[in-house]
């Protein structure tokens, strides 16, 4: 049975439906993930826009190991398969104090040197932040907007990196809207797209049903591993683990135009 990911499964019944919607690509929507320099796509399916991230209820934080995206600052092809993706361009003039293993394993399968994606996953349903992207329906709300921030990673073992839990959500309401307590502004300006859920189910042969707004920014930053180890023991994500990628999606006819 396929799983449906933004990196999280949902319930059987809804993986049972999907699957038997995505044994082909014809007639989908446009999909993820996709170099984000190229603007081109042909894709003729449209839907609006999710609202801004502050609008909406943060529903789920995870992340893939290596980078499902591709943009200029992250470009270094790391393999086929849902081992593989892209990683940040500057992992090769890491210091060796940034490469020093940590004490124990770090979220099962997480070194310093390894480059993440985080996406924190937003819903318009009246919904609070929980275990996968189930938690971001609801009885009452089964359609909603959804909206994915993502940021590039570069793990490091350096304390003066981004600390991961400062990333994550710990009750954090704003406006009435459950938010994440930061996610990093100063990576560049984020390209925003239409596309789908993510994840090593999907190919430009098995395609996803679900319409996503996406909002990736184009710069890696550095996280601390240490933080990323702590994340991984306790969160309200019951997240302990990085996820595999959906390999890139380069058909124009499988992509939306950027604007």
């Amino acid at each position: 049975m396929k799983k449906v990911f933004i990196g999280v499964s949902m319930t059987a019944l809804t993986l049972l439906t999907f699957n038997a919607l995505a044994n082909s690509c014809e007639g989908f929507g446009p999909q993820t993930p996709r170099d984000i320099d190229q603007l081109h796509g042909e894709n003729k399916r449209v839907f609006s826009l999710a609202p801004p991230a502050s609008e909406m209820n943060l529903c789920n934080i995870h992340f893939h190991k290596n980078a499902e995206h591709k943009a200029k600052d992250f470009s270094v092809f790391a393999g086929n398969g849902k081992h593989g993706g892209y990683q940040c361009n500057a992992t090769s003039s890491l210091t060796e104090a940034e490469l020093r293993a940590p004490k124990g394993k770090v979220c099962k399968n997480v070194k310093p040197g390894d480059t993440i994606e985080v996406h924190w996953v937003h819903s318009s349903c009246d919904v609070a932040p929980g275990k996968g992207l189930g938690s971001c329906l609801s009885n009452a709300c089964a359609n909603p907007d959804l909206r994915v921030e993502t940021q590039v990673f570069l793990v490091v073992n350096d304390e003066d990196a981004l600390d991961f839990n400062d990333l994550s959500y710990d009750g954090n309401i704003v406006n009435g809207y459950h938010q994440a307590e930061y996610i990093p502004q100063t990576t560049g300006k984020p390209v925003e797209f239409l596309g789908s859920t993510t994840g090593p189910s999907y190919s430009n042969k098995q395609c996803s049903p679900l319409q996503v707004t996406w909002s990736v920014r184009p710069a890696c930053a550095k996280v601390d591993i240490n933080s990323l180890a702590t994340w991984c023991e306790d969160n309200v994500f019951e997240e302990d683990h990085a996820h595999g990628v959906r390999q890139l999606v380069t058909d124009p006819k499988l992509l939306s135009p950027i604007k």
